[in-house]
């Protein structure tokens, strides 16, 4: 159905586009390439984020801009260079974030027709989630459900995610009515989901693993004595997991990646912890992130070589990374879901 001008509306009245919904999933971001100054941007963007550092500008922007953004842009741009698609010239984020959301918009075609328009966008780089509200808008969603592709919250991923898109509503002069979408953490068909992937890992595997280590993206302590219900969620998946796959408490384990700055982080840090099991004899290990919805720079190149490296210094001996839920069927299945879930009472049949 065409544009149309609204029912009893005069002649001269602008056209409309016919009403619509509007997925939007929304991931951490990605830089546009791995050179110096697209890596600068992008850490700019992301290191400025007060959800993500929240220390007094006053102290955190001069180190940022003199110190930090001086160097950091060639180390983590060194790190990108080793996991890039070069063939898209995207990084794997930004790959697999497309292939998601090409299924889950089939999904939605064969559910729903052209009622609903699926589409994505990322907190920091590109695209950007004002210019992705604003061509759904234009597009004629009067509704949009934002779902950030995170299955535990956290200030430093779901909230901020929300903010850039309220801050995105905030611009338009027709506001379409909005949505969130809860974590996902505990969900029964996310938790299926990770169990599968897991047992085919594990079926591919010579040798059984001594221990699978889930490695969860960290944030400080701090943030969880302030009130933030991460840590606790991600205790919970692992258990969850374990349940489901029936496994023993010493078969399965809760780490966390990723420190950075002064602070102490949530333990145990997975750099440290997976030297410790090579060194008390856990000598093949399997690692999976249950955080991530798709491999990124965090799993590719921090777990996978990174960590990797600190359990073979150690005396480790084989060590198997288990790729995120990426898009796998079982999870945009269980991903649609919570969509469904979420739009039920826009959907007229």
């Amino acid at each position: 159905m065409t544009d149309q001008r609204p029912e009893h509306s005069d002649m001269d009245h602008p056209t409309l586009p016919r009403p619509k919904i509007g997925i939007l999933l929304a991931n951490l971001g990605t830089p546009d390439h791995y050179d110096y100054w697209s890596m600068r941007r992008y850490l700019n963007e992301f290191l400025s984020d007060r959800r993500v550092i929240d220390y007094s500008p006053w102290l955190w922007q001069p180190l940022l801009q003199t110190i930090i953004l001086t160097k950091r842009p060639f180390s983590s741009g060194k790190a990108y260079k080793s996991i890039w698609n070069e063939e898209a010239d995207e990084s794997p984020l930004m790959t697999i974030t497309k292939a998601q959301t090409a299924k889950m918009a089939q999904v939605m075609q064969e559910r729903h027709g052209d009622d609903v328009v699926v589409d994505f966008c990322m907190r920091y780089g590109n695209p950007s989630t004002q210019s992705k509200v604003r061509k759904m808008v234009e597009a004629g969603c009067r509704k949009i459900l934002f779902f950030p592709l995170y299955p535990h919250y956290a200030g430093a991923t779901s909230a901020t995610a929300n903010d850039a898109f309220f801050a995105a509503l905030g611009k338009e002069k027709w506001q379409p009515t909005a949505r969130t979408v809860d974590p996902y953490f505990d969900r029964p068909d996310y938790i299926e989901a990770l169990a599968q992937s897991i047992e085919r890992a594990y079926a591919q595997i010579p040798k059984r693993p001594d221990i699978l280590v889930c490695s969860y993206h960290g944030v400080p302590i701090r943030y969880l004595m302030e009130g933030d219900p991460y840590h606790c969620q991600c205790q919970k998946t692992t258990r969850l997991l374990k349940e489901r796959l029936g496994w023993k408490d010493a078969e399965i384990k809760t780490t966390f990646q990723s420190k950075f700055g002064p602070e102490e982080w949530l333990q145990p840090y997975t750099v440290e912890e997976v030297a410790r099991l090579a060194e008390a004899g856990k000598k093949n290990i399997a690692v999976c992130a249950p955080a991530f919805s798709a491999d990124c720079i965090e799993t590719l190149e921090e777990i996978n070589e990174e960590i990797k490296e600190s359990f073979e210094h150690a005396g480790g001996e084989t060590f198997t990374y288990i790729p995120c839920l990426n898009d796998d069927d079982a999870h945009i299945t269980a991903l649609a879901s919570v969509i469904e879930e979420n739009m039920a009472s826009w959907i007229t049949r």
